[in-house]
């Protein structure tokens, strides 16, 4: 890695308080397009637009989706404002591109039949781990939290007499999130059978509320590995990821009427225009619905 991405990258983490998956992205894009630059024998000082779209174009005839590509020019083009904020270049060539459109992709959701067999599938496991795994996907889906929201959690963060959990969201920025009594129990239950167990298999106490089998904090990616595990160990096959479980409580509210400015402060989200996304999978579920129960819905073969 050369100095200006690590210097860049340091910059995301120390100044703009990036997510560490968000930071691996610009990271990989910027591999990437340095790596093109050396290939053609490019300097820094001799991009322009030019090579910018040269780059793009080439990242698109080797496969690479538009949607991709649009990450792409964003990551790149970003580094170049930092650039310029430090005087290390006087021009973005990037800046001066049409910006590629792309179509939207609604976010996958769970329907509420989904996670409740999910749920009832998960309660009959007989292992050890079981009650962790429930507390974490209770947790996930009954407060609409981030996956780097949920590792971070620790055990002073709890409220369980107001049923709620602080959490540490984008930017460093502190929300209360709201619980149900169901995962409140899951949680209180999880804290006095499962967790001391865990912690005793650690050498280093950890604050953290979920832990892992080692008995330390978890990671985005131990999180991951959790839920396909309890994919396997359910046998439902639902392709689960923290961002479904979020984008499900999301889509779940907004079906039973909660309003979006309500959803927006849940969610954490600084602009309401995120938010909305979620009328749009709505309104794709009902549809859904509709063409699946309704006896008429589909075309007939005469």
């Amino acid at each position: 890695m050369n100095k200006f991405i690590k210097d860049f990258l340091d910059y995301l983490k120390d100044e703009r308080a990036y997510s560490d998956d968000t930071i691996a992205s610009y990271k990989y894009d910027l591999e990437i397009y340095f790596s093109y630059l050396f290939e053609e024998g490019i300097l820094m000082d001799q991009v322009d637009i030019k090579v910018a779209t040269a780059f793009l174009a080439k990242e698109q005839l080797r496969g690479v989706s538009k949607r991709s590509c649009v990450r792409r020019r964003a990551s790149i083009n970003h580094f170049y404002k930092y650039l310029i904020k430090k005087d290390l270049v006087k021009d973005n060539p990037f800046a001066l591109l049409d910006r590629m459109k792309v179509e939207s992709k609604l976010p996958q959701v769970l329907f509420e039949e989904q996670v409740t067999l999910l749920f009832k599938r998960n309660q009959e496991r007989k292992d050890f781990l079981m009650l962790r795994d429930e507390a974490i996907l209770e947790t996930l889906f009954f407060s609409g939290i981030r996956a780097e929201e949920l590792i971070k959690i620790n055990l002073q963060d709890l409220n369980l007499r107001r049923d709620t959990i602080l959490v540490n969201g984008k930017g460093h920025k502190d929300r209360s999130v709201v619980i149900s009594q169901d995962c409140h129990k899951t949680i209180e239950e999880y804290i006095k059978n499962i967790r001391p167990i865990l912690l005793n298999k650690s050498k280093i106490p950890s604050p953290a509320l979920f832990l892992n089998n080692q008995g330390n904090r978890l990671t985005t990616r131990g999180l991951e590995y959790i839920l396909r595990k309890i994919e396997e160990k359910t046998g439902v096959d639902l392709d689960l990821h923290p961002h479904k479980l979020r984008h499900s409580f999301a889509t779940n509210l907004l079906s039973h009427d909660v309003s979006l400015l309500e959803i927006q402060k849940l969610l954490g989200h600084t602009s309401l225009n995120a938010t909305q996304i979620y009328t749009h999978v709505s309104e794709e579920s009902l549809k859904q619905t509709y063409m699946d129960s309704h006896p008429r819905a589909k075309k007939v073969n005469k």
